[in-house]
């Protein structure tokens, strides 16, 4: 995992602009060469030798394999100056594309590398490493083949004993541009937007709510706090929403920020909550905030401190939500060989914070490389990470693994071109349709650093149902190598049903903080439980293909509310908007029971119906002078008789079952009305089924 920070100043990027190849011969700096400015040499040599030891730091991280930015940043803080001073130095150019090349503005890098080369005219002159730096940045200008022929230069021209610590590091650029040539051969259908609230800083880590309305991302732009002496601000956490499809002003969320540096992780799919990550004392963990109305509250250890937690004495940073929010997918710096690598945990106590330990994502996904960022698609069975190995094209990359039967992640596939680059790209964060996405990049093109940009992935338009009729009737239904080069897979649309509205009051209209509880039908067992925002009464679910879904709402006062989901088993993605009002628990409250069954002329209550049935014994339970009536209504369709015998013993059956689980026979009134009381027209196949129905009514209390 990269840790960012912030950029040089910005005056030094004009004075790049101004570059131009045309030199006459490499100037060394020796007063011989500056008799007239010799205090100015005196001080570009000082710069240098501040420089080199930062380098020399750096470059030395690089080949541990550790985190260096801030090394070669600080190069480049005293290297700049003195290139001002002399620009025609060989070694100078060699030192400051180095330096650039493990920082957030690779792209500056060429020009100063082509130029040493151009300097270098006898290719003797300069260190033999000008040969290798100038192939990285041959490839990041996508010049892949060119690169391949530099480093093969200079492995030819280097010494044995000092191209033994970078051998590795050569194979891997060598893999890296037979990748990129191989996977530029199948360009995705995608447009890819720099975002408008991109800064000259780093812009990064996008978290997208599943609607694609709210986005929380981190940067290190210019804010109210101090700057270091190298001129680099804080990382900080903001947010935009989207109107009219456009990102609205950008704010920072000062009850997460801090003196430090602060970072956001996963965004949970409702948009409720959130994940980041805090350095105290050296050591980072993750933390997780709630939206209280419209504020996030201060962060909490997601997983504790110590035992039973994911955080430990390693770094925990950059954290994901699970769909079904048991799990916490998360980066550590304690993967094997101490790489980055992604670790899952998942809750054993949920009101104790007591989380499981940390275990690999597996060898599918994690490599002998550093991975950078994880997202787990609310559609349940696909994560996107980034990752320095596979089949990159260079630096990070990000790679998409769908979960198998048994839970195990498949093999990672590279999202190819232009997606990826030979820049770093990360942090992909999606809408629940997959149509759109989020990353960042520090790819050439950008605004400075790291930038967020938006990804439109092509295809047929596919019409939206949002008549929500017809959507909430109630109805039964061995590792991988490196080196390995993989063909790019096409990012599909999802399979799921986004359900998002508002809880309100029935006869106020005002917000309600409601629980929403989803059950998987079939089997009984809570699927997921979200709350709606106090002040805004919003919620959001996203809902995988392939079940019947039960949808109760609750709140502190009010009767219940439940409505149904069967969602065919590979139907595609849907978008249902629906404002849901509760009644308060008062003589003459009705609800329709949405959620319980019964067979085709049938009046034996199906098990699927139960976990309705238990939420209304709780509710009685809880309310002990409750008497209701439990109605059974039919369409018109058949005998009036018939109708009116069946509703009849639907009730009795319903009753029975209350009865059976402790509530008081005197409290319970059964009633079959046939089909005397439609709720809508029996002229469709929908009002029909709607008209089929439970009814729940509060006649005494």
């Amino acid at each position: 995992m990269i840790v960012i920070k912030s950029n040089i100043i910005k005056t030094f990027m004009l004075i790049l602009l101004s570059v131009h190849f045309v030199f006459a011969q490499n100037i060394e700096f020796k007063s011989s060469n500056f008799r007239s400015d010799k205090e100015g040499l005196k001080q570009a040599l000082k710069n240098i030798k501040l420089a080199d030891e930062f380098l020399q730091k750096g470059n030395d991280a690089i080949l541990a394999r550790n985190d260096a930015i801030k090394f070669f940043e600080q190069a480049l803080f005293h290297y700049l100056p003195a290139n001002r001073f002399n620009p025609n130095n060989i070694e100078l150019n060699v030192k400051i594309g180095n330096a650039y090349l493990y920082s957030n503005q690779k792209y500056l890098a060429y020009d100063f590398l082509k130029k040493a080369v151009s300097l270098d005219e006898k290719e003797q002159e300069a260190d033999p490493n000008i040969h290798f730096y100038y192939a990285m940045s041959l490839q990041l200008e996508g010049k892949f083949a060119d690169a391949i022929h530099q480093f093969s230069i200079f492995k030819k021209r280097q010494k044995d004993k000092k191209f033994e610590p970078l051998a590795d590091f050569y194979k891997k650029h060598i893999q890296e541009c037979e990748s990129a040539i191989e996977l530029s051969k199948n360009l995705q259908k995608v447009w890819i937007d720099n975002l408008a609230l991109n800064s000259p800083s780093d812009d990064w880590s996008p978290c997208l709510s599943a609607d694609g309305e709210l986005l929380i991302f981190t940067s290190n732009r210019v804010n109210e706090h101090l700057a270091d002496d190298y001129g680099r601000f804080d990382n900080e956490i903001y947010f935009s929403t989207l109107e009219n499809r456009k990102w609205t002003t950008i704010e920072a969320i000062n009850t997460l920020n801090t003196e430090e540096d602060d970072a956001v992780g996963g965004l949970s799919y409702d948009g409720q909550r959130l994940l980041i990550y805090n350095v105290e004392n050296e050591n980072a963990d993750v933390f997780e905030s709630k939206l209280n109305g419209t504020k996030w509250e201060a962060p909490e250890r997601k997983m504790g401190k110590a035992g039973n937690s994911i955080n430990t004495t390693d770094n925990e940073t950059l954290a994901s939500y699970d769909p079904k929010d048991i799990k916490v997918y998360y980066l550590t710096d304690g993967g094997y060989g101490k790489n980055w690598d992604i670790m899952f945990s998942g809750v054993m106590n949920r009101e104790r914070n007591i989380w499981g330990k940390g275990q690999s994502a597996g060898h599918e996904v994690n490599t002998k490389y550093h991975e950078g960022s994880v997202y787990l698609h609310p559609d349940g069975k696909t994560m996107y990470f980034s990752s320095q190995g596979h089949n990159s094209m260079g630096g990070y990359d990000i790679f998409v693994s769908h979960v198998d039967e048994l839970g195990h992640w498949g093999p990672a596939q590279n999202l190819g071109p232009p997606i990826n680059t030979p820049y770093d790209d990360l942090f992909y964060s999606s809408t629940a349709s997959g149509k759109v996405a989020y990353i960042s990049s520090n790819r050439k093109g950008g605004k400075g650093g790291l930038d967020i940009y938006k990804l439109t992935f092509w295809g047929s338009e596919k019409p939206q149902s949002l008549d929500a009729e017809e959507q909430l009737i109630a109805s039964i239904a061995n590792p991988v190598k490196d080196k390995t080069i993989a063909q790019p897979i096409m990012v599909e649309e999802r399979n799921l049903t986004v359900f998002k509205g508002k809880i309100l009051d029935m006869i106020t209209k005002e917000s309600v903080a409601a629980n929403i509880s989803i059950t998987d039908n079939a089997s009984g067992k809570n699927y997921i439980s979200v709350v709606s925002n106090a002040s805004t009464g919003k919620f959001l679910v996203s809902l995988p293909s392939g079940k019947n879904y039960g949808i109760a709402v609750s709140a502190d006062g009010y009767l219940f509310h439940s409505e149904n989901f069967d969602i065919a088993k590979g139907e595609t993605y849907n978008l249902v908007e629906k404002d849901i009002e509760l009644m308060y628990i008062d003589i003459g409250s009705k609800i329709a029971l949405r959620n319980v069954f019964f067979d085709l002329g049938k009046s034996i209550v199906k098990e699927d119906s139960y976990a309705e049935l238990d939420r209304l014994v709780n509710l009685m339970k809880q309310l002990p002078n409750l008497r209701v009536e439990l109605s059974g209504h039919t369409d018109n369709t058949g005998s009036e008789v018939l109708n009116n015998r069946l509703s009849q013993k639907r009730a009795e059956a319903v009753v029975e079952y209350l009865i059976r689980k402790g509530i008081s026979a005197d409290k319970l009134t059964a009633k079959g009305y046939g089909s005397i009381a439609p709720i809508e027209s029996n002229q469709t196949p929908e009002g029909r089924q709607n008209n089929r129905r439970t009814e729940f009514e509060i006649i005494g209390n």
